[in-house]
């Protein structure tokens, strides 16, 4: 079986070597040491106009928790526009309600901008207490996929959530397996959970 691996990169410079290094697909961000929000313009062109695999932009507007303003909105619908722009593949995004579920009006407009682009909801989910309704949830808005630790932690002391997220799941929606997934680890965590897509900083090197 072939597993699909993502590399989460927080500038050109990590992207294009996680390309030279084979990763078959980049979440490009910046600001990691946040959890990710959305790079420059000119770091996704360049990267668009470089490297020859499949690229998804981050789309969130600060760390932090991820109930948003509506300015915060406006700016995230403004970013999917300039993906559009360039071309990329796909946009990674997450909103959540105050009780942490998932935030399906703000979802809904960011999808409305996003047409035909690949969508990946971020670790957000794991905010989530109810994981199979949000699965539920993501399925029904459309969403292509989700990153997700199987709860907190790392992913590879979640290995039995992670399996059950991927057997509800089905051919409904893609379950990408990150947080603390390795060049070292990631094949394991496939054998034991059955993911096919895993995510990671060290994804393709250590």
């Amino acid at each position: 079986m072939d597993i699909l691996r993502e590399a989460c990169v927080g500038n050109f410079v990590e992207a294009k070597r996680a390309y030279e290094l084979g990763a078959h697909r980049i979440e490009l961000c910046d600001n990691l040491e946040e959890g990710g929000t959305t790079p420059s313009y000119g770091t996704v062109k360049l990267c668009k106009e470089t490297l020859d695999i499949p690229i998804n932009v981050i789309i969130r507007p600060r760390g932090g928790d991820f109930v948003y303003t509506e300015d915060e909105i406006s700016i995230m619908e403004q970013d999917i526009e300039i993906c559009k722009e360039l071309k990329v593949d796909g946009i990674v995004i997450g909103a959540l309600t105050k009780d942490n579920n998932i935030d399906i009006k703000t979802i809904k407009r960011l999808l409305k901008k996003a047409e035909d682009l690949s969508i990946t909801f971020h670790m957000a989910f794991d905010e989530i207490e109810d994981k199979k309704t949000g699965l539920d949830r993501l399925i029904e808005l459309g969403i292509d996929r989700v990153l997700t630790k199987g709860g907190q932690g790392k992913a590879i002391d979640n290995q039995s959530q992670l399996k059950e997220l991927v057997d509800y799941a089905g051919d409904r929606i893609i379950i990408l397996a990150g947080g603390g997934v390795t060049q070292c680890n990631y094949k394991e965590l496939v054998r034991n959970t059955g993911v096919k897509e895993v995510h990671g900083r060290k994804i393709v090197d250590n």
